[in-house]
């Protein structure tokens, strides 16, 4: 099932349940998605899908911080309870032994070693990882430290 059909359903039992922080995050999601939708001369596909969530919760990220640096503690809450529900949207995240087994299979197969080359090795390592979701920053810290 299409991810906006999936959030247009719980969106239904969010408002029965009058759950209205639930609703609200659903909200944004789904005009965050039509608005891409709309944007893009192609359909969305899964990948599209997961780049959009992966900016929302980059957003709530980055805003939970300046609110809690602002003592506004319950605001910060709240844009970590939205994160909290985009990521559940999200595949499972790639683990510290995976993301590890990922960048060693991606170093010999490249034959890099040097940090200058880190790109090529953070490509081939994303693409063992796909399908799941992996933080780009942790991978390139990774992959810095073992190419030093």
């Amino acid at each position: 099932m299409p991810l906006i059909d999936r959030i247009q359903q719980e969106m239904v039992a969010a408002m029965k349940a009058k759950e209205e922080a639930r609703l609200s995050a659903l909200r944004m999601i789904k005009a965050a998605l039509m608005k891409a939708k709309v944007d893009s001369p192609k359909p969305l596909d899964e990948a599209a899908e997961m780049a959009i969530l992966k900016s929302l919760i980059k957003q709530r990220i980055d805003a939970a911080e300046m609110f809690r640096k602002a003592g506004r503690a319950e605001q910060a809450e709240k844009e970590e309870a939205e994160r909290a529900l985009i990521e559940s949207y999200l595949p499972a995240a790639a683990g510290e032994e995976e993301m590890e087994a990922a960048i060693a299979a991606a170093m010999a197969e490249t034959g890099i070693t040097s940090l200058k080359q880190m790109g090529q090795v953070m490509k081939a390592a994303q693409e063992k990882l796909k399908g799941k979701t992996v933080d780009g920053k942790a991978l390139s810290d990774k992959v810095r430290s073992k190419l030093q």
